[in-house]
């Protein structure tokens, strides 16, 4: 098991530094090329913080292990607002970009919806894949086409964030740019057969379903580059990239990681888990649609509301425990969610929205 725990570990670090060294070569040599950093945001880093994800799912798929593949962007996606989110709201209440509330959240959510109603028949036939990474690929070319009507603030962050290597730097010359993203992707591919041969072994160990590994463990695990670029933008005070990072990664988990690796299963298609289509599913759904009232109130997350989806991802995790284990208190446990948490936390955000009918004007 140490063994195991050694290898999930070193497939966590290559999937990290994978999509850190693929992001690095891949913006840089765009810039260079003189692609605007506004684009270069929207897609190469955009596509790099999902990059575990998708490597992960696919690996999983050409793998045989197909329910650690859906569990693992479903997972994500409930771990992505109700940890990231919370978590980055108990640093600093987070801004809410109005084009998020009008645009970005409903996509999401249409993504969620969409991704429900293919799998209904529990299975995403190959052609879905296709239909979802197409998607994938028009949602891209209308951010870069909207990008031209961004406005002169935003496109100014952009621009001090990313900039072409100066001349004298060790990544300025495009062989090392070429070099640094295929390095990025053999790390993505070894962290993703690391990690995965790992998550089996724990699901084997623990008595578990590779399911459950890949909701919780898997999930965390690849979510980490979304950690890391969430919170380090909510404590140096960029509190709106803090949420577009997490709406924006779960629009790309879906269409990107569960597209690509619909394609990748040769025709087979990806089973999906009756328990994730009768339960997890519906959540990962829930949660998107719970960020519509969250970010309506004052188009800002408090740290209440940061405290209730960290309770609430708390309470998902207990659940995914007791159920694994048939315990004894999990119908005693299931009523208490249904009955009393959940009614109250509709009733407080509802009362929020209604008390503030006025949100700061649009940014």
């Amino acid at each position: 098991m140490w063994m195991q725990v050694v290898w999930f570990v070193a497939g966590l670090a290559a999937l990290v530094a994978g999509a850190s060294a693929l992001v690095r070569g891949a913006s840089k040599l765009a810039l260079s090329l003189g692609i605007s950093p506004l684009v270069v945001g929207l897609t190469i880093v955009a596509f790099g913080t999902s990059a575990p994800e998708m490597a992960v799912s696919t690996g999983a798929v050409l793998s045989g292990q197909t329910d650690i593949a859906v569990g693992n962007v479903v997972g994500s996606n409930i771990f992505n607002v109700l940890f990231i989110l919370g978590a980055s709201a108990l640093i600093t209440p987070l801004v809410v970009h109005v084009q998020l509330i009008r645009q970005e959240v409903p996509i999401m959510i249409g993504a969620s919806v969409l991704l429900l109603v293919l799998g209904l028949d529990g299975r995403i036939a190959w052609w879905e894949g296709g239909l979802l990474l197409g998607l994938l690929i028009v949602y891209t070319a209308f951010l870069i086409v909207q990008s031209r009507r961004v406005s002169a603030a935003d496109a100014a962050a952009f621009d001090a964030e990313l900039q072409p290597a100066s001349a004298g730097a060790w990544d300025a010359r495009w062989p090392v740019q070429v070099a640094l993203m295929g390095v990025g992707l053999a790390l993505l591919v070894l962290g993703s057969d690391w990690l995965v041969g790992a998550a089996v072994a724990f699901a084997k160990a623990l008595g578990v379903s590779d399911v459950v590994i890949g909701l919780t463990i898997v999930a965390a695990g690849t979510s980490m580059p979304e950690v890391a670029t969430s919170i380090a933008a909510a404590l140096k005070g960029e509190r709106d990239i803090a949420v577009g990072n997490v709406v924006g990664s779960n629009t790309f988990n879906i269409l990107g990681c569960v597209g690509l690796s619909g394609l990748a299963s040769a025709g087979a298609g990806i089973a999906i888990a009756p328990s994730v289509l009768s339960f997890d599913i519906w959540v990962m759904l829930a949660v998107a649609l719970a960020c519509l009232p969250v970010f309506l109130t004052g188009r800002e997350i408090a740290r209440w509301e940061g405290a209730v989806f960290l309770g609430y991802y708390a309470a998902y995790t207990a659940y995914l425990i007791l159920a694994a284990q048939s315990h004894a208190a999990l119908p005693a446990y299931s009523a208490v969610m249904l009955g009393f948490v959940v009614p109250l936390t509709v009733i407080a955000l509802v009362t929020s929205v209604l008390r503030s009918p006025s949100a700061p004007p649009a940014r």
